[in-house]
């Protein structure tokens, strides 16, 4: 799955003229959570796992396509996996994952399935047991590509305000410890979704900080969110030119036999060179062209 992997949108299950907007945007998401879970009501879910495996079925190029799954241990899980495992799908989002062993049974259900182990699983991280585990949870098998942040979720278990304040400091806490748990295992942090459609202001600070405090993308509800975010992922020009400085800069110091070398007067070695690399890589993966810099 070697694709940037930014925005991540909910697409509710049951509405067949939102699954078809998928593929009629102007600016697509990396990759989609088909929804068979808190977007789509009780009495919808049959219809929904329906045009959900038929949009499946249908090879149609774009973003990366996964089915978010009921929790482990409802009633509807089962129903959802006996009709949403057909060709064409890409993932599982598994929801409300509160434990290791949950991920390891839907990755024994998917091995039936797909023995060769190309479906992927991102796990859901909505509660404090869950969030307590999230490094148990991020590393219990090699098929989990991600672990997302279901803050609204989250901010229920915990008995939070309806309404984010601010710069939401209540979560982050929560926030940075996904990273970490993430990173710690290897495999992509998603933040949860910003809830207003009407601050714009606010969303873009809310990307901003995630992007700070180390998520690899964002979820959404909205496609009107999906270029901000998509925007805010991507490195700055500023952000490559000075990682380009860093890189060169190293380049020639290691020709000298030196470890390190100063660059604008930031001392700079080997762990801020690989951070600049590991953006231009990025860059390169996005399209974006590497930036000139004058000597």
């Amino acid at each position: 799955m070697a694709r940037p992997l930014r925005s991540w949108m909910f697409v509710p299950g049951n509405r067949q003229r939102f699954l078809d907007k998928i593929y009629e945007l102007e600016t697509p998401p990396d990759a989609v959570f088909l929804d068979l879970e808190d977007g789509v009501i009780a009495a919808e879910k049959a219809a929904a796992r329906e045009l959900v495996a038929a949009l499946l079925r249908r090879e149609l190029p774009g973003p990366l396509r996964l089915v978010r799954v009921n929790a482990v241990g409802t009633d509807w899980l089962r129903d959802d996996l006996a009709t949403v495992l057909v060709p064409g799908l890409e993932g599982l989002c598994v929801s409300k994952v509160e434990s290791a062993e949950q991920v390891r049974w839907v990755a024994g259900e998917l091995d039936r399935f797909d023995p060769a182990g190309e479906v992927r699983i991102v796990a859901a991280i909505e509660s404090a047991v869950g969030l307590l585990r999230a490094a148990e949870i991020a590393a219990a098998h090699s098929r989990v590509l991600a672990i997302m942040f279901g803050a609204e979720d989250y901010a229920l278990d915990l008995g939070l305000g309806t309404k984010r304040e601010a710069e939401a400091a209540e979560l982050v806490y929560a926030r940075s410890a996904l990273v970490v748990a993430s990173a710690a295992a290897r495999v992509i942090s998603i933040d949860g979704v910003f809830p207003d459609l009407d601050d714009p202001a606010g969303l873009l600070a809310d990307i901003v900080q995630a992007r700070r405090l180390g998520f690899g993308g964002k979820s959404t509800f909205n496609p009107r969110q999906i270029e901000l975010i998509n925007e805010q992922f991507s490195p700055r020009p500023d952000e490559l030119a000075y990682a380009r400085r860093v890189a060169d800069a190293f380049d020639e110091a290691t020709a000298r036999g030196d470890a390190s070398v100063a660059v604008g007067g930031q001392l700079v070695d080997r762990p801020i060179v690989l951070r600049a690399q590991r953006l231009l890589q990025l860059a390169d993966e996005l399209g974006i062209p590497s930036p000139e810099v004058s000597p």
